[in-house]
């Protein structure tokens, strides 16, 4: 784990007082959306605060915040489900934005990072796609961009393309040919595209249990759309290579921001816990509601380690953080469901109902075994890195430790 800075201890305190004092009372209903109207009005207040968009570079609005120090402040922008959209850090922008920083050219950030930075618009991201498209393998990418004299005329279908609804411009991954002649590898090249741009259209909404993403997970078709050589975000042909300096780090600022949204139900079951008896005692006193409190703050802070040290990583080591983020994230994702279902348990009936934000909670994080690939995709992942980390240690000379041969025998005195 690295040291915090002073400087970075006394944002992640702000963050924490502007979280409680200004966005909880603002907070919608249960059940009801942050509109767009409301988010504007509220991100003015962030900035005046000095703890709007830590992510971002100071130059386009942000606090330059280096990605090892980003846990504990989304962590505290997470404690509200409408936080990190009023900080400017919510999906898919902050991750949009994080990857622009580094391969967009100075053009491409003036024109759609500098906007996106400052809250003045909103984002998608096109890459999962219909079966037998695209979703949990990128590599069975539909989306193709043939090569046009001056540019790339693009065909395709995307869906859960969150945010699309309310989105100015689209990063769109699609697929292409190699061009030898210009050098272009066969592969994935990203494009950043107008949402008002000819032959883009918006499909239908999908309504996803999650709503804090402000607008939505829509279809979105590409007909026959041609753009010029200066839609191409990075270097044709490397889209999956980009897609992984997204990936990484988008993957686990989500695991931060529920995180702090299960230390909030954490906190609510605490309270109800401590005021409220039965059977003649009061609940935090009662042996079975102690080990799933308990539990709880196991998954926390198991949680917020993983996170700790896979943030580390991406800033030291971007390919092991990679690696590791896809870890943190079935970890996170999982151990953060069961500690809001331990917090609805712990508190009853009410604990399903709209007179405690529980449920929506719930609603909020149970996707995020889903999103950004499905676990069992990244369980599959991480066994295959595993054996292969396995295999190649063995073949470097260290010894396998299995000791029975087919036989059933002990082997370890042959050696």
């Amino acid at each position: 784990m690295s040291t915090v800075p002073p400087e970075v201890e006394e944002l992640r305190q702000r963050t924490r007082a502007f979280i409680r004092e200004v966005v909880i009372p603002a907070e919608p209903k249960p059940g009801d959306s942050l509109t767009r109207e409301c988010r504007l009005e509220l991100m003015l207040l962030p900035k005046d605060a000095g703890v709007f968009a830590l992510h971002v570079r100071v130059e386009f609005g942000g606090q330059g915040v280096a990605i090892e120090h980003w846990p504990s402040i989304f962590i505290e922008a997470g404690y509200s489900p409408i936080g990190p959209a009023v900080l400017n850090c919510m999906a898919p922008d902050e991750g949009n934005m994080h990857m622009m920083a580094m391969i967009a050219t100075d053009e491409q950030k003036a024109q759609y990072l500098a906007p996106l930075a400052s809250g003045e618009v909103q984002s998608c991201f096109g890459m999962t796609e219909p079966h037998p498209g695209a979703g949990s393998d990128p590599a069975a990418l539909q989306t193709l961009a043939e090569r046009v004299e001056g540019g790339w005329r693009i065909n395709g279908h995307k869906r859960f393309s969150s945010g699309g609804e309310l989105a100015s411009f689209c990063i769109l991954m699609a697929r292409n040919e190699a061009v030898e002649s210009e050098g272009i590898v066969a592969g994935a090249t990203m494009f950043l595209i107008d949402m008002d741009h000819p032959g883009v259209r918006l499909g239908n909404p999908i309504r996803a249990t999650d709503t804090a993403v402000a607008g939505g997970h829509p279809h979105l078709y590409f007909d026959d759309v041609v753009v010029k050589d200066e839609a191409v975000l990075g270097a044709p042909g490397e889209g999956f290579r980009y897609a992984q300096v997204r990936l990484g780090p988008a993957r686990l600022t989500h695991c931060m921001r529920w995180l702090g949204l299960a230390k909030r139900a954490q906190d609510l079951v605490l309270d109800r816990a401590a005021a409220r008896e039965v059977f003649g005692s009061r609940i935090q006193d009662l042996g079975i509601a102690q080990e799933m409190l308990a539990q709880n703050e196991i998954d926390i802070e198991t949680s917020a380690a993983i996170i700790d040290r896979t943030s580390v990583l991406l800033e030291t080591d971007p390919k092991a953080g990679s690696a590791l983020s896809s870890i943190a994230k079935v970890h996170c994702s999982e151990a953060i469901n069961r500690v809001i279902d331990r917090a609805i348990q712990l508190c009853g009936g009410d604990g399903v109902t709209d007179a405690l934000p529980l449920s929506q909670y719930m609603n909020e994080v149970r996707p995020f075994r889903i999103y950004d690939g499905s676990n069992e995709t990244h369980k599959w992942a991480i066994s295959r890195r595993a054996s292969a980390r396995r295999a190649k240690q063995v073949a470097a000379g260290e010894q396998p430790l299995d000791r029975v041969d087919e036989h059933g025998r002990d082997t370890w005195g042959e050696r």
